[in-house]
């Protein structure tokens, strides 16, 4: 369907695992959607992607003249602008007001386009498009970069020469290979202006101090059970509102949550949830906190809360993604993970001190039937988070 060239070097890049899912989707209909948190690397991943192909366009959508363009639903205009491309990328395409009905239209009347679209969220971008391109997109969801993605980069080596940075300041694209002062430095920036002034912009939030002391709350809560009460206590506002915010930290890719697996027996933990940050170093940034691992008390957590957003990333390449939950009971027992997949369980738990080899708990092994534990230490990670269909 599309005409094919030389695929160009790109230096100091990595190639994400992402790519090859959407290669699947190019000689499909349906308008592909790219969607992540801002500076995960959607522009160079689609730069990257569409670059073994020709007649390709990318337009950002914050440019003035795009933006007129699509907004007046003017087709001459936008027949115009697209031209005799074959594929058109229309990024950052959730400052477009109305984008899923323009989406819409361009789709139904302009089939010879194929189309590609990002946005920086899914509170803007898939809301607006979810009714209008009903049966009509294929969304695709970028993370940090994994360590999958790190590995086949840079090999096991440097994984493991690393792993105290990857752990201290994350893996965003534009971290991963600066200097450990620069690494401060962009983390405090990224947060500063995509946490604060970015979200505050969201829904007109004025008040700034609260955001920032509940997202601090959540960090030093993570891999705890969290209470929306004892938050609204201490922040001085309402439940509600609590979960107004902490909605919007997952929409915006700030948190993750996981909920608690049971059958209902009365001493498993059912309503309780725990947050985790997609990036260790967003976390460690809101707390201030870039000591190395002799100098931390939050190790294990810090530890929990990287495995855990490394085995989301590699169940969102799979087919079939796995159910992710923790489980607890209220006498004191529990496992950091528990993945459902196809009526299937597997547990996982995370420790950071490699000699400690915990069992499975008894009462679970009962109830769920199944012994299938692993323990996940910085001696063993790799082969829990490399997914090798996707290494070169």
């Amino acid at each position: 369907m599309f005409a094919y060239k030389n695929w160009p070097i790109f230096v100091n890049m990595y190639q994400r695992d992402l790519e090859i899912t959407m290669m699947n989707w190019m000689n499909s209909r349906e308008i592909l959607i790219v969607y992540g948190a801002r500076q995960v690397g959607k522009t160079t991943l689609i730069e990257m992607f569409t670059s073994r192909f020709e007649n390709v366009q990318i337009f950002n959508c914050e440019q003035p003249i795009v933006f007129d363009i699509l907004q007046s639903k003017n087709l001459v205009r936008i027949k115009s602008l697209f031209g005799e491309s074959q594929i058109v990328v229309l990024d950052e395409a959730q400052v477009v007001g109305q984008i899923g009905a323009i989406l819409k239209l361009i789709f139904d009347t302009f089939p010879e386009y194929k189309l590609i679209v990002t946005g920086s969220s899914s509170f803007d971008l898939l809301n607006k498009v979810a009714e209008p391109l009903t049966g009509r997109n294929i969304k695709f969801r970028l993370f940090p970069l994994s360590v999958n993605e790190i590995h086949s980069e840079k090999k096991a080596l440097w994984i493991y020469e690393h792993l105290n940075d990857l752990l201290i300041f994350g893996s965003y694209p534009g971290v991963v290979d600066l200097s450990a002062e620069k690494k401060n430095r962009k983390l405090e920036e990224l947060t500063a202006d995509y946490l604060f002034k970015d979200l505050l912009a969201y829904e007109n939030l004025k008040n700034s101090g609260v955001l920032r002391n509940l997202i601090k709350a959540l960090a030093l809560q993570v891999g705890n059970l969290v209470s929306l009460h004892e938050l609204s206590i201490k922040l001085g506002i309402t439940i509600p509102t609590v979960e107004k915010y902490i909605d919007l930290l997952e929409k915006t890719f700030v948190i993750f949550s996981l909920g608690a697996f049971t059958s209902n027996s009365r001493n498993e933990i059912r309503k309780s949830r725990k947050y985790f940050f997609y990036d260790t170093g967003i976390r460690n940034a809101v707390i201030n906190n870039f000591s190395q691992p002799e100098n931390r008390n939050d190790m294990g957590v810090l530890w929990e809360n990287f495995c855990i957003a490394e085995r989301m990333k590699i169940n969102h390449l799979k087919t079939g993604v796995a159910n992710m939950f923790f489980w607890r009971t209220y006498d004191g027992a529990e496992i950091d993970l528990v993945e459902e997949s196809d009526g299937k369980l597997v547990a996982y738990e995370f420790k950071w001190n490699a000699k400690k080899q915990p069992g499975i708990p008894v009462s679970f092994k009962a109830k769920y039937q199944t012994d299938q534990l692993f323990v996940v230490n910085p001696d063993n990670f790799l082969q829990f988070f490399i997914c090798r269909e996707y290494q070169p």
